[in-house]
C-alpha cells in the first residue's frame, strides 16, 4: 500500500501541467520607430545601432576623480542598496512561490499516556493505556490541477526580473545624478574663481572713482553706482561659496559617505570627462532600457495573476497522507504488525462565490492598468533621448557662438587697454571690458557643463552604466 501511495503522488505531479495563462503578446510601441533626423537633428551622426549600452560605465568615465567618487556612491548609497535588497526579497518571495508547487514532507514521533476511568472502563477497572507513533508523510498539499500556484509562481518570477531591472536602473539613476552633481560642483567653481575676478576689477573701478569723486571729478551719482557693481558681485560671490557648499552636501548624500577633498574638483574639467555617445536611428533600443524591461516584466505578471483568477473558478483538490507505526509498547513499535499508514483526498469546488468573479474582472482591469503603464514609461523614455537629442544638436553650435564672443570681447578689452595708454579713453573703458569678458567667460563655462551633463544624460537615456 505505501508503494501505492508514492505512486499516486507521483502521477498527480506529472498531471498538475494545466495552465489559463493568457498568451502573452509584446504591446505595440506607442511611439515613432526612428528617431527624427532631420531639422536640427541632421547634425546628429547617427548610426544604425547605438553603442551605449555596449560601453561599460568605468570606460565612458574618463576623468579619474569622478570615477572613483562613481565608485564610492556604487558601494554606499542608500538607495542602491535597498534596489539591491529589493531583488533578494523578491528572489526568496520567488522561491516561496515555487516550493508550493511540491508535497512537503515531514517526520513525527510521539508518546500519548491516558488514563481510563473505571466507569467507562471495558474491564470496569481503571488502568493507564499508552500509544507509541512514528510518522512519515505529506503536510496538507494542495495538487496544481489547474494552475492556480503556477501562475503564482510566473507571477512571482516576473516581479523578481522586475527587481533585478529596476536594481540596473537604480545604479543608471545613481550613476547620472553622481555625475551631474560632480558638474555642478565644477562649474560653480569655475564661475567662482571668474566672480572673484570680476570683483577685482569692479574694487578697481570704485578706487579709480572715489578717487575723481575725492578731486572733484566725479559725481556722488558715478562714486554710488561703482559702489553698488562691488556689492552686488560681493553678493554673487557669497551666493557662489554657497552653492558650492550646497553641491558638497548633495555629492556626500548621493555617495552615501564623505568625500576626502582629494577627490573633490577644482573647477572646470581641461578634457571631455565621458566617452562620445553615438545615438541609434531605431528607437527600439529603449525596448532594452532596464525601466522599460520592468515595467514588461510587471506586465507578464499581470498576465499570470489573469491566470490564477482563472483556476480560481475550478476544483481544488489537496492530499494528505502519512506512513508508519503505532504500537502500545515501545519494544513491538518497529515490527511489522504495528504498521500503519493513511491518505486523504479532498476536493472542493466553489458553487457560488462572487468573490472570485470580483478578483477576476480586478486581474483584468489591473493588466489595462500595468499595460497603461508600460506605454507611459516608453513615451517617457522616448522625451528622454529626444531632449538629450536636441541638446546635442544644437549645444556646440551655442558654445561656438559664445567663443566667439568671448574672442570678440577679448580683442575689445585688448583696443580698450591701447587706447587707455594712448589717453584716448578713461581707464573705465577698460574695466566695463573687462567685466564683460568675464560675464562672458562664465555662460561658456555654464554651455560647457551643459554639453557634458547632457553627454552622460543620453549615455543614461539610451540604457548605458547598468553594467
Amino acid at each position: 500500500m505505501e508503494r501505492n501511495i508514492v505512486v499516486i503522488i507521483m502521477v498527480l505531479t506529472i498531471l498538475c501541467g494545466c495552465s489559463f495563462i493568457p498568451k502573452y503578446k509584446k504591446p505595440a510601441m506607442p511611439v515613432e520607430k526612428k528617431f527624427p533626423d532631420k531639422g536640427i537633428y541632421k547634425n546628429i551622426s547617427f548610426d544604425n545601432e547605438t553603442n551605449a549600452p555596449k560601453i561599460k560605465w568605468q570606460d565612458f568615465i574618463k576623468d579619474p576623480k569622478l570615477k572613483e567618487v562613481v565608485k564610492l556612491a556604487l558601494k554606499n548609497n542608500r538607495d542602491l542598496r535597498l534596489a539591491i535588497l529589493n531583488v533578494e526579497q523578491a528572489r526568496a518571495l520567488y522561491g516561496i512561490k515555487a516550493a508550493e508547487l511540491y508535497p512537503s514532507l515531514y517526520a513525527t514521533s510521539g508518546i500519548e499516556k491516558q488514563r481510563i476511568p473505571e466507569d467507562i472502563s471495558f474491564t470496569k477497572k481503571a488502568y493507564t493505556e499508552k500509544r507509541y507513533s512514528v510518522n512519515f508523510g505529506l503536510a496538507e498539499w494542495e495538487i496544481d490541477f489547474f494552475g492556480k500556484i503556477r501562475s503564482f509562481k510566473k507571477e512571482a518570477l516576473e516581479k523578481f526580473l522586475a527587481a533585478k531591472e529596476n536594481r540596473r536602473a537604480a545604479q543608471i539613476t545613481l550613476i547620472t545624478e553622481v555625475s551631474r552633481a560632480y558638474l555642478t560642483l565644477c562649474a560653480d567653481m569655475e564661475n567662482l574663481k571668474i566672480a572673484k575676478e570680476l570683483l577685482r576689477t569692479a574694487e578697481e573701478n570704485f578706487e579709480l572713482v572715489k578717487s575723481q569723486y575725492d578731486a572733484g571729478v566725479a559725481t556722488e551719482i558715478d562714486l554710488n553706482r561703482a559702489r553698488t557693481e562691488v556689492e552686488s558681485i560681493k553678493v554673487n560671490v557669497v551666493k557662489l561659496k554657497q552653492l558650492i557648499n550646497l553641491d558638497i552636501n548633495t555629492l556626500n548624500f548621493l555617495v552615501g559617505t564623505h568625500i576626502e577633498e582629494k577627490l573633490l574638483p577644482k573647477g572646470l574639467p581641461e578634457k571631455n570627462p565621458f566617452e562620445e555617445v553615438k545615438p541609434g536611428i531605431s528607437s527600439y533600443v529603449l525596448l532594452n532600457r532596464p525601466d522599460v524591461m520592468a515595467a514588461e516584466h510587471k506586465l507578464k505578471a499581470s498576465y499570470a495573476r489573469i491566470g490564477a483568477a482563472r483556476a480560481a473558478f475550478f476544483p481544488s483538490i489537496s492530499l494528505t497522507s502519512t506512513i508508519g507505526t503505532v504500537s502500545d509498547e515501545l519494544s513491538n513499535l518497529f515490527k511489522g504488525s504495528a504498521r500503519t499508514w493513511n491518505l486523504n483526498l479532498k476536493g472542493a469546488l466553489p458553487v457560488f462565490d462572487p468573490r472570485i468573479w470580483a478578483a477576476y474582472k480586478l486581474s483584468k482591469v489591473q493588466r489595462k492598468i500595468v499595460l497603461t503603464q508600460y506605454e507611459k514609461t516608453i513615451q517617457n523614455a522616448f522625451k528622454e533621448v529626444m531632449d538629450r537629442l536636441t541638446i546635442k544638436a544644437t549645444i556646440d553650435e551655442q558654445i561656438e557662438a559664445q567663443k566667439k564672443l568671448v574672442r570678440s570681447l577679448e580683442r575689445t578689452y585688448e583696443l580698450s587697454i591701447k587706447r587707455y595708454k594712448q589717453g584716448i579713453d578713461s581707464y573705465f573703458s577698460v574695466l566695463y571690458a573687462k567685466r564683460d569678458l568675464l560675464q562672458a567667460k562664465q555662460a561658456l563655462t555654464n554651455l560647457i557643463m551643459s554639453k557634458y551633463a547632457n553627454r552622460i544624460a543620453l549615455y543614461a537615456a539610451l540604457g548605458g552604466g547598468g553594467d
